[in-house]
């Protein structure tokens, strides 16, 4: 899961680059800051996938010894197969897609500031910005299975974290902060446009795997969503029935 997120969030970030260059002619134009581009895989969403590795587990320890079974995911090679891989790929295609042709067509012709400017290129780029950062680190929070509060931290940390970068680095003069001068104080905070599209686009990235992940779920789950469902229904008071794999790798109560 680590590694394929690695793919998803690169793949969401770099294509929306591609976009951009695509939409303005490959002129060169870059459509995010020099420093954006160098902190989104130092600070804004790099913890969140580091956490994942060290604490995330799909059931926890007693049930992986009590169904031995569920280390058939590993021995299968079903959670790092190329068929998810590639899955995790055309997501990371698909969001970028949505990403980008959501954000420009919402806020490129409609007035942003107060006195009916449009947007500028600098406020589009932190807007589709601000999506990628919001949509990778919250299809982390989808994907996690057993959240800890360190988990919690780094996730919503690096969302808090963009902002405090935009505020911090947007107040530095024009010289430095060259783009991203007050491009958040002045022009996007107090836009609720801006706002609006942020909370839009990320649902619709997000919809695309709730939606496969439902569907799996209910219809071609895996071992541990079998666990992880029954463990759910079962009340407290109840002990879980023993579960065996037959040769056909079904799953059968005792």
């Amino acid at each position: 899961m680590q590694i394929c997120y690695f793919f998803y969030k690169n793949i969401t970030f770099g294509f929306t680059l591609f976009w951009f260059e695509a939409y303005a002619s490959f002129s060169g134009q870059a459509a995010y800051n020099d420093w954006y581009m160098s902190f989104y895989n130092v600070f804004f969403t790099s913890l969140p996938v580091i956490a994942l590795g060290v604490f995330d587990q799909d059931v926890s320890a007693r049930l992986c010894l009590k169904y031995p079974f569920l280390y058939q995911e590993g021995v299968q090679n079903i959670l790092f197969s190329w068929p998810r891989i590639l899955g995790w790929m055309i997501n990371g295609v698909m969001s970028s897609i949505i990403i980008f042709f959501f954000t420009t067509n919402s806020t490129i012709y409609q007035a942003f500031r107060r006195d009916g400017q449009v947007v500028d290129f600098e406020v589009l780029g932190v807007t589709m910005y601000t999506c990628v950062v919001w949509a990778v680190n919250c299809q982390m929070a989808l994907a996690i299975n057993y959240f800890t509060w360190i988990q919690h931290f780094f996730i919503w940390g690096s969302i808090a974290f963009w902002y405090v970068f935009l505020v911090i680095y947007g107040s530095l003069p024009p010289t430095v902060s060259t783009t991203a001068y007050k491009v958040l104080v002045e022009a996007c905070a107090p836009s609720p446009l801006y706002w609006l599209v942020t909370l839009f686009v990320v649902i619709c990235t997000l919809l695309p795997y709730l939606t496969y992940r439902a569907f799996q779920t209910r219809f071609q789950p895996m071992y541990h969503d079998m666990i992880q469902q029954r463990v759910f229904e079962t009340p407290r008071t109840e002990t879980l029935g023993e579960l065996t794999t037959t040769s056909e790798g079904k799953i059968e109560t005792e």
